[in-house]
């Protein structure tokens, strides 16, 4: 099993790319066959393919087979490691700039 950085870093690469985002952004909406996402794309059905491999590898996106389609959906978990990542960080921030308002607070007397 991938260590949470390992998760993270996964995330992070498979987000990079902006078809991979806008990939990602439309399967919020619902599932949605491989043809049919090689249709919304200004890309071929190999490289709509290759983006939700890398998705799946992060662990973003899953797939079902139908017939001969594959559907793909998002997973719910999988932005888990991100948010808790952008969570500590956050709280890191937040303290950091309530430090800086009281510093410039007590400049500003």
């Amino acid at each position: 099993m991938p260590s949470n950085t390992e998760r993270e870093n996964r995330i992070f690469q498979a987000l990079a790319d902006p078809s991979r985002r806008a990939i990602f952004e439309s399967l919020t909406r619902g599932e949605v066959a491989v043809k049919d996402l090689t249709a919304r794309f200004d890309l071929s059905q190999p490289a709509v393919s290759q983006h939700l491999a890398v998705l799946k590898d992060a662990g973003l996106v899953s797939g079902r087979r139908e017939g001969r389609q594959v559907f793909y959906h998002v997973e719910p978990q999988g932005m888990k490691p991100l948010i808790d990542w952008l969570t500590h960080y956050r709280a890191f921030w937040l303290d950091r700039v309530g430090r800086l308002e009281r510093l410039l607070e007590t400049l500003d007397r």
